[in-house]
């Protein structure tokens, strides 16, 4: 098949989740014998990207308008018309240069854009995070998960007191986008990465067939040479405990760090890989025996370093869509500890053993039970599971099916 992969977030120098997915499901694709070419953005030719942006195919740059400022964090609601115009403006582009391709597979924020696009276009979407209904991607409120499906509370995300005329405006917003969100899933095809993704749009927008769902998947090659060859630092504490995450709070590795500062267990020692806006006071303040910052660091280095842990937590306090942290963690066989929020109950079906995914309703029951943890042996499980092979098995029939109609 010939296929158009394409998503705004790719290139930048250092990739989030989505954009990883989206290059590593192409590169899947290739080696399966497809022929693949990926459509991203103009912020930055592909050469930034470096070895994450090879997939083995043409990157066309065209993508516009989607980090242009609309002000609405100044005027305090959100405005009605902004997402619809993106969306037409990504419609138009992707239109343009469909022609010739048998699929067009987005990864990205704008999942109202298949309203704009021709019937005729073979268009699956893959949703990644809660963007679906919530206009901030994330379910996440003043430190807790939103459960709230009233377009009004919604303007409590872009203003701080909103008044009368800042939540009407901001219903209308969200009811329009919302909207044009359920026409785009009956319109053209829609994966979800993990059921929770579907059960939460289904509160919003009730109980239809609006997809299917394909777990998200990891890098096999970079895995396997993680496992061959797991990095444990000199200086190293008898047991090691690794969080991966960007540092801020939706994340919970604050939080996290915090327990383990007021422990300080001897001989336990938390090492916190990743970057984000609390990284730096974060550092100034629980720096210690017991926490040790290692800052950003490249994808084969991150799972070096998990394969060489001796055991991974994933203390995410929003609802994580997918984590590929607990998948990699999993896989490596390394015993995960993780809130039971979001999707990651649902990768319980990944444990290689009993027991390797521990799941608890809250942070301190979990940095208590971690601390009277005991490291063992277990076997790594490269077997092609989880892989983005598995996954292209799995959209080949999708990609095949003949364009949804609007009902």
């Amino acid at each position: 098949m010939r296929i158009l992969m394409v998503s705004e977030d790719v290139p930048y120098a250092a990739m989030g989740g989505l954009a990883k997915h989206a290059l590593n499901l192409a590169r899947a694709f290739v080696r399966a014998g497809h022929v693949v070419d990926f459509l991203g953005g103009t912020q930055h030719a592909i050469e930034v990207a470096g070895d994450e942006g090879e997939f083995g195919g043409h990157f066309i740059g065209a993508l516009s308008g989607h980090l242009a400022g609309w002000k609405e964090r100044r005027l305090g609601f959100y405005i009605p018309y902004k997402r619809s115009w993106l969306a037409r403006r990504f419609a138009r582009i992707i239109a343009k240069h469909a022609q010739g391709y048998d699929v067009v597979h987005y990864h990205g924020h704008v999942p109202n854009l298949a309203r704009y696009l021709p019937s005729t276009i073979n268009f699956i979407q893959t949703r990644h995070d809660q963007g679906s209904d919530c206009l901030q991607h994330t379910r996440f409120r003043n430190g807790a998960v939103c459960t709230s499906t009233d377009p009004q509370d919604c303007a409590g995300c872009i203003a701080n007191q909103p008044n009368t005329f800042q939540r009407t405006i901001s219903a209308i917003a969200v009811r329009r986008y919302r909207r044009e969100v359920s026409e785009s899933f009956l319109s053209h095809q829609t994966v979800f990465v993990s059921d929770l993704l579907r059960r939460n749009f289904c509160r919003s927008m009730g109980e239809r067939a609006w997809g299917t769902v394909i777990h998200n998947f990891i890098d096999p090659d970079i895995l396997e040479q993680a496992a061959s060859q797991p990095l444990r630092l000199t200086d190293a504490a008898p047991v090691e405990v690794i969080v991966v995450g960007k540092i801020y709070p939706p994340k919970g590795i604050g939080q996290l760090v915090e327990l383990f500062f007021q422990r300080q267990i001897p001989g336990l020692r938390l090492l916190v890989v990743g970057d984000g806006p609390d990284l730096a006071g974060l550092q100034l303040q629980f720096t210690s025996p017991g926490v040790r910052f290692l800052g950003w660091r490249d994808p084969l280095e991150t799972q070096r370093l998990t394969a060489g842990a001796d055991a991974v937590v994933v203390p995410s306090v929003l609802e994580e869509a997918f984590g590929s942290t607990t998948l990699e963690g999993l896989l490596l066989g390394k015993p995960t500890f993780a809130l039971a929020r979001g999707g990651t109950p649902e990768l319980a079906c990944y444990a290689a053993y009993p027991g390797q995914l521990r799941l608890y309703d809250e942070l301190p029951e979990l940095v208590d039970d971690l601390i009277r943890f005991t490291p063992h042996t277990s076997a790594s499980q490269l077997d092609g599971t989880g892989s983005a092979a598995l996954a292209v098995q799995r959209l080949l029939p999708i990609y095949r099916r003949q364009p949804a109609t609007s009902t």
